[in-house]
C-alpha cells in the first residue's frame, strides 16, 4: 500500500466515478498517467491565454479514450494557475443554438458552473464580482491611505470601477455589460441586495423579456440564444481586467451536435461553431480558451459530422503532409491515441492502492494477476486497439469489490468465470451514442 494517504472523501469520489464509468471531478492527480504531450500543449495554451491570446481546440477520441479526463486536467490546472473556468456538457437541451433556447441553456450552464481556485465547485460569478470590488477598496486604502469612512473613499473606489467598466463599452454589447456591472456596484454601495441579485440574474441569462430587464436594471438588452457567445468574450475580457489570467470554457459531449437529425438545425450549430472558431483564432477575443470534445465520427463524417460543413473542414482537416504516426500538437484538433499497456498497468496499480486505502485492507492481488487481467480484458474485447481505460478500470474495480467482499473467491476464479467473460461491452461503443454520457478516460 502506498505511503501517500488519500482523504476518504476523495477515495469515495474516485471509486464511485471510476466504477460507474464517469470522470472524477476531484482526485485526478492520484490516477493520472500518460498524456504527456497533450498536457504540455495545454499548459502552453494557458501561457498564451495569460498573455492575452485565445485558443480553440477540438479534443477527439473514441468513447473511453481520454477526452473527459483531459478536460478535467485542464480545468484543475487552470484553476490552480489563476484562471476562471466554466464547463458544460452538450445535450439535446444544450447546444450552440436552437429554436427553443438551447444555446442560451448552454450559456446558463457555463455560468452556473463558473469556477475559480477558491470556488472550485461552481457558482463563482458572485464571488468574482465581490472579490473585484473588495480588491479595489483594499487598493484605495493602501495606495491613498484612506479609510472606508473617509468622504473621498467612495469616490476613488467608484473612479477605479468605472475605469474597468468604461474600457469595455466599445465592444459588441459592451455598453449593456458595463451598465449591469455599474448596477452591481450601486447595489454594493447602497446595500441593496435586490439590485445585486438583479445584476447576477442578468449575467446568468435568466431574464426572459427585455421589459423585465429594463424595469429592474435599466438595460434594453438581454442575453439570448443568438448573442450568448458575445457575452462569453466580454466575460473573458472582464476577468482579465480584474486580475485573473484568463477565461477557460470547456464543452464536453460534442457528439450531441452530430446527433441532431434535422440538417438545417445541425448546420446552424456548425455555423455557430465556425463563428466561435473564427472569433477565437482570429484575435477577436482576448484571454479566452475554448475546448470541445468529440468522437472521430463527429469530426470526420462527411455526411453529418463537422467535415460535412466545408468551412469547418477546411479549417480542421490535418495537413496532407503528415505521415502515419506523426501528430501536429499545435493543430486545432488533438487526436487522442490509446494509452500504452505500460500506462494502463500503472493505472491499475494506482486503482488497487486507492481501493485498499478506502476499505482498509491489504489486497492479495499480485503483479501476475494484473498482467493476466489485462490479457483477459484484451481477449474479451477482441482487439488490443479497442482496449480503453474506462472499460478496463470499470471491470477491475468490479473484481476488487468482489474479492474484498468474498474471501472464498480468488482472482483466478473471476478471470476464468462467466461473469468477467460477459461483463461490460466490446467494440460496439463506436456506434452507441447513448453511452456518451458515461465518458471516462485517462
Amino acid at each position: 500500500m502506498s505511503d501517500v494517504k488519500i482523504p476518504k472523501r476523495i477515495t469515495t469520489a474516485l471509486l464511485n466515478s471510476l466504477g460507474s464509468g464517469v470522470t472524477p471531478r476531484i482526485g485526478l492527480e492520484y490516477i493520472a498517467v500518460g498524456r504527456k504531450n497533450e498536457i504540455e500543449t495545454l499548459l502552453n495554451d494557458l501561457a498564451n491565454i495569460k498573455e492575452g491570446g485565445s485558443v480553440f481546440r477540438l479534443i477527439v477520441g473514441r468513447y473511453g479514450s481520454g477526452k473527459s479526463f483531459l478536460l478535467q486536467i485542464i480545468r484543475n490546472y487552470a484553476m490552480e494557475r489563476g484562471y476562471v473556468v466554466a464547463d458544460a456538457d452538450l445535450s439535446p437541451e444544450r447546444k450552440l443554438c436552437g429554436n427553443k433556447g438551447q444555446g442560451l441553456a448552454t450559456y446558463r450552464e457555463l455560468i452556473q458552473n463558473m469556477s475559480t481556485k477558491v470556488r472550485p465547485d461552481g457558482g463563482a460569478l458572485s464571488s468574482v464580482l465581490e472579490k473585484w470590488i473588495a480588491q479595489i477598496q483594499m487598493d484605495v486604502m493602501k495606495e491613498l491611505n484612506l479609510t472606508a469612512s473617509d468622504p473621498a473613499f467612495a469616490a476613488q473606489v467608484e473612479l477605479r470601477i468605472y475605469q474597468v467598466i468604461n474600457s469595455m463599452e466599445a465592444m459588441v454589447h459592451g455598453f449593456d455589460f458595463a451598465k449591469v456591472l455599474t448596477a452591481y456596484w450601486e447595489g454594493c454601495k447602497t446595500g441593496s441586495l435586490e439590485k445585486k441579485n438583479s445584476a447576477l440574474k442578468w449575467f446568468r441569462g435568466e431574464y426572459s423579456t427585455k421589459t423585465e430587464a429594463m424595469s429592474e436594471l435599466g438595460v434594453r438588452i438581454i442575453i439570448d440564444d443568438s448573442t450568448w457567445f458575445d457575452y462569453i468574450k466580454l466575460m473573458s475580457l472582464f476577468v482579465r481586467r480584474i486580475g485573473y489570467n484568463g477565461f477557460i470554457v470547456l464543452l464536453d459531449e460534442g457528439v450531441n451536435l452530430y446527433k441532431i437529425s434535422n440538417t438545417i438545425a445541425r448546420n446552424n450549430n456548425y455555423e455557430k461553431l465556425l463563428t466561435i472558431f473564427n472569433d477565437t483564432m482570429q484575435g477577436r477575443s482576448s484571454g479566452l480558451g475554448i475546448y470541445l470534445c468529440g468522437t472521430p465520427q463527429f469530426v470526420e463524417d462527411t455526411r453529418r459530422g463537422l467535415f460535412s460543413y466545408e468551412a469547418l473542414k477546411s479549417r480542421l482537416a490535418a495537413s496532407r503532409f503528415l505521415k502515419d504516426g506523426l501528430r501536429d500538437m499545435q493543430s486545432p484538433v488533438i487526436y487522442l491515441d490509446r494509452i500504452s499497456n505500460e500506462e494502463i498497468y500503472v493505472l491499475l496499480l494506482k486503482v488497487l492502492d486507492i481501493h485498499q486505502q478506502h476499505y482498509g485492507y491489504t489486497s492479495t492481488v499480485t503483479e501476475d494477476n494484473l498482467i493476466s487481467f489485462m490479457k483477459a480484458a484484451t481477449k474479451r474485447i477482441g482487439a488490443d486497439e479497442l482496449l480503453t481505460p474506462r472499460e478496463i478500470v470499470r471491470d477491475f474495480i468490479g473484481i476488487l469489490n468482489i474479492l474484498q467482499q468474498r474471501s472464498d473467491i480468488t482472482f483466478a476464479d473471476l478471470l476464468g468465470g462467466d461473469l468477467f467473460k460477459t461483463s461490460g461491452r466490446s467494440g460496439e461503443l463506436e456506434d452507441d451514442f447513448d453511452d456518451d454520457s458515461a465518458e471516462f478516460t485517462l
